[in-house]
């Protein structure tokens, strides 16, 4: 079932190919996009028209595309209070129980994330930095088959603990218009003073410029399909945005010591997200890798999804038998895969050499199912290789530095005359001149008049 190659190298290949190449929408997603547009259009296309008549027409765009791609009329885009309140009594106890466990684990984890602002002063005088929340932070949350309060959580409670101003919730409605309970009691536990009942790309372009009822955010934060990213894409810039997320990834490092029926169901885990998830092995042993190719496949037999999570494991998944621990964390690093689980012996010495992941997942205990829900860390982390230079939703998601200078006069009258050396030496003679009527000794005259000025 899942394609399997021999050595390094050639797991370095295998994991490269396709990769930063945009998937083709399924057929059906396709042919709903050539009915709404009247031709075929990428997830960039829809986006731009659909922020393009948002921007446009405010209120009346989002009901509008609201009505035709999700086939819902939504009068009041705003959740009112009321429901908010309620939702707890809607739900069984075991489930706000389980929403409130892990609001509590994500809280308690990002108040332990150090925010690391500072001054420092010496003879010269004061430098350091502020560390200050952004304002306003919109939090999108998939919809689809199920509500993924996980999600909610997950975004919006590190924007909470960094001490966002604002914090307000979009997901697409049910086909009844509502909103599910479980978002509801979610977006409550996480302290959201708003819930918008829109999803789509409609829903990140109202953030983003704002309309009559949906207020203006500074930066949109959360998952989604290729439409909501490539909305994201384009509205980067008049906004922050905090990733631009791929199809989900997976990346376990194995050896003998490994259980297959452990190692089988954590693939299984990943690949039952979507069709373009990606799960991928990486063993020392060979006969691990036989065991949890025969694990899959008797795992998959009565699972719900297992439709989806097969043809996953078929198109995307990957056994490959490397030579030593040395050559998989080389292949993990050149991958840089959003979840990393090291099943091995010593996991502690592997983590020492890993240097692109968006999170670690050490032993069989830590399994990646559980950092999806309660574990502690955000859940939103970089995928397509964008670990490299990208980190997990955290803190420094929503705070910005402002670097603080307060400099005396004498240090002033003393680093004047070498910045302007290089000011003059990038031709800009008003930064010099501004420096220099700082420091007196080495100011020019008045007079004096530039090289071929008549």
């Amino acid at each position: 079932m899942m394609r399997e190659v021999s050595g390094a190298a050639a797991a370095r290949e295998a994991l490269s190919r396709g990769r930063g190449r945009q998937a083709p929408l399924p057929t059906g997603v396709a042919d709903a996009v050539e009915r709404l547009f009247g031709q075929p259009l990428t997830p960039g296309e829809v986006a731009g028209r659909i922020i393009a008549d948002v921007r446009a027409r405010g209120d009346e765009a989002v009901r509008e595309w609201t009505r035709r791609i999700d086939g819902v009329e939504i009068d009041d885009l705003m959740v009112p209070v009321e429901p908010a309140e309620f939702a707890e009594v809607r739900l069984p106890r075991e489930v706000r129980d389980a929403l409130a466990l892990a609001a509590d684990r994500l809280t308690a984890y990002f108040e332990r994330q150090p925010r690391g602002e500072w001054r420092r002063t010496d003879a010269d005088g004061s430098l350091g930095q502020l560390v200050r929340p952004i304002e306003r932070v919109g939090v999108y949350v998939p919809g689809g088959t199920a509500p993924l309060v996980s999600s909610l959580l997950h975004t919006a409670i590190p924007a909470r603990v960094a001490g966002v101003g604002r914090i307000v919730v979009a997901s697409p409605p049910t086909r009844t218009g509502e909103v599910p309970p479980e978002l509801l009691f979610a977006a409550k536990l996480a302290g959201a003073d708003a819930f918008y009942r829109i999803g789509g790309v409609q829903a990140i372009a109202a953030l983003a410029y704002g309309t009559a009822t949906i207020e203006k955010v500074d930066l949109v934060a959360g998952p989604g399909n290729a439409f909501v990213v490539a909305a994201k894409r384009a509205v980067y810039g008049d906004v922050g945005v905090d990733l631009l997320p791929g199809p989900t990834e997976t990346l376990i490092v194995a050896d003998e010591t490994a259980d297959p029926r452990h190692v089988a169901l954590d693939l299984i885990a990943q690949a039952e997200h979507d069709l373009s998830a990606q799960a991928v092995l990486l063993t020392t042993s060979p006969r691990l890798a036989a065991d949890v190719h025969r694990a899959v496949a008797a795992e998959l037999t009565g699972l719900p999804r297992a439709g989806i999570a097969g043809e996953s494991l078929r198109a995307n998944g990957l056994i490959a038998v490397v030579e030593d621990m040395e050559s998989a964390l080389e292949v993990v690093n050149a991958y840089g895969p959003e979840h990393l689980c090291l099943m091995v012996a010593d996991p502690e010495r592997a983590l020492a050499g890993v240097r692109n992941a968006g999170g670690v997942f050490l032993g069989a205990a830590s399994m990646e199912a559980l950092g999806d829900y309660l574990a502690g860390p955000s859940h939103v982390m970089p995928t397509m290789g964008t670990a490299r230079f990208a980190s997990a939703v955290n803190l420094w998601t929503y705070l910005k530095v402002i670097p603080v200078i307060a400099l005396g006069e004498a240090a002033a009258s003393r680093l004047a005359p070498p910045a302007a050396l290089l000011a003059r030496a990038e031709g800009l003679e008003g930064h010099a001149r501004a420096l220099e009527s700082r420091s007196p000794a080495h100011a020019l005259p008045t007079t004096t008049k530039r090289s071929g000025q008549g």
